[in-house]
């Protein structure tokens, strides 16, 4: 990006005021961008809660102006407000604040490539950006499918993010400090995938080294081999990012480990299994959601206690269950805000810098 001779932009606020007057006349305000108390039929942005919406640029249309375009600093502050101030909402679904933020955020990045930013500042606010987008994604429920979150656009999102980051990285001299934190997170969250695991493997030597990295080339090798106990150990200690990043994995690495035991202990009178051990071998949040999910795949339960591997009886059928992953995600905030997770210079010991040239 430092190549380009694009003009910086000097808008002071996370929304220009023309587009705050048009939407506020068009009536396109999100509730979240409305001045407190204001009611009726036209309500008023507040310019402290107004943020650029997403829009696609038209082919042949002029750049926008400088002045409707925020510099870094500024898109850096939104992304600040959006994960202290938005992403906390208490009277939201979770569904509608992924379904704000994502927009929001995808703005940031296109005001981004839009302007001249140095390759440190598009790297610290493509960072921010996509940390806070991988925190709301992995926030939503089971049944966000229903809301207004499409939770295949916010895949696109998600993949779009990375890759704006990492082109960022491969473009710049750096040294970027969290490059290892981030690579760490690609991979996590494109688990199991070849593509990714050969895109990683050419970082260079210095980097792979760094603990955060190594730590995810462990998990997806884990994953890979089908390895359950080391698998969820590794879940067990991740940093909350990283478990953000690969808590989209997490039910199809269980209903892998299940299948693995029903082919293991089945028998035409049945084996049993305490719930107790299902629990901790696969992270479960607690007894009643090991025996969902061993309902989920047609194994009967004895009792409250133990699960029955009877031979032919289990099954996998559409998805498997998300869960609601407290133990391996949610808890690890450890009362953190997620601005101070974000914001972070470094998340567990995860810091890396690449190496100048000599």
């Amino acid at each position: 990006m430092s190549g380009c001779k694009l003009p910086v932009g000097t808008c002071p606020d996370m929304c220009p005021a023309a587009e705050r007057a048009q939407r506020e006349k068009e009536r396109r305000l999100h509730r979240f961008e409305v001045a407190p108390g204001c009611r009726g039929d036209r309500p008023r942005a507040d310019p402290q809660r107004a943020v650029k919406e997403y829009r696609r640029p038209a082919a042949g249309k002029a750049r926008p102006p400088p002045s409707q375009l925020r510099p870094p600093s500024v898109l850096l502050a939104t992304v600040r407000y959006l994960a202290g101030e938005v992403a906390e909402r208490a009277d939201a679904s979770s569904a509608e604040v992924a379904s704000f933020v994502a927009d929001r955020l995808r703005a940031v990045r296109l005001d981004l490539a839009l302007q001249g930013a140095g390759d440190a500042e598009a790297a610290g606010v493509l960072e921010a950006a996509l940390a806070v987008l991988l925190a709301v994604v992995a926030r939503l429920g089971p049944d966000a499918v229903r809301g207004p979150a499409d939770p295949v656009l916010l895949q696109a999102q998600v993949q779009e993010g990375f890759g704006s980051l990492r082109r960022c990285y491969a473009q710049g001299a750096g040294p970027h400090p969290r490059e290892a934190v981030f690579q760490g997170l690609f991979l996590l969250y494109n688990l199991g995938s070849v593509e990714a695991l050969h895109e990683v493997l050419q970082l260079p030597a210095a980097l792979r080294s760094c603990p955060a990295l190594r730590r995810a080339l462990a998990v997806d090798s884990a994953f890979r081999e089908g390895n359950t106990a080391r698998l969820f150990r590794l879940l067990r200690i991740l940093p909350y990012l990283q478990s953000c990043a690969v808590q989209c994995h997490i039910g199809r690495a269980r209903r892998g480990a299940l299948a693995r035991l029903a082919r293991a202990l089945s028998t035409p009178k049945g084996q049993t299994l305490p719930l107790g051990f299902m629990v901790h071998l696969l992270a479960l949040d607690g007894p009643e959601e090991a025996r969902d999910l061993c309902q989920a795949h047609g194994l009967p339960l004895d009792g409250q206690e133990r699960v029955v591997f009877l031979r032919g009886r289990y099954t996998e059928k559409g998805l498997p269950p998300a869960g609601t992953c407290s133990v391996l995600v949610a808890s690890k905030l450890g009362g953190r805000t997620l601005e101070e997770v974000v914001m972070a210079e470094e998340e567990d010991e995860g810091v890396a810098r690449r190496k100048s040239p000599a």
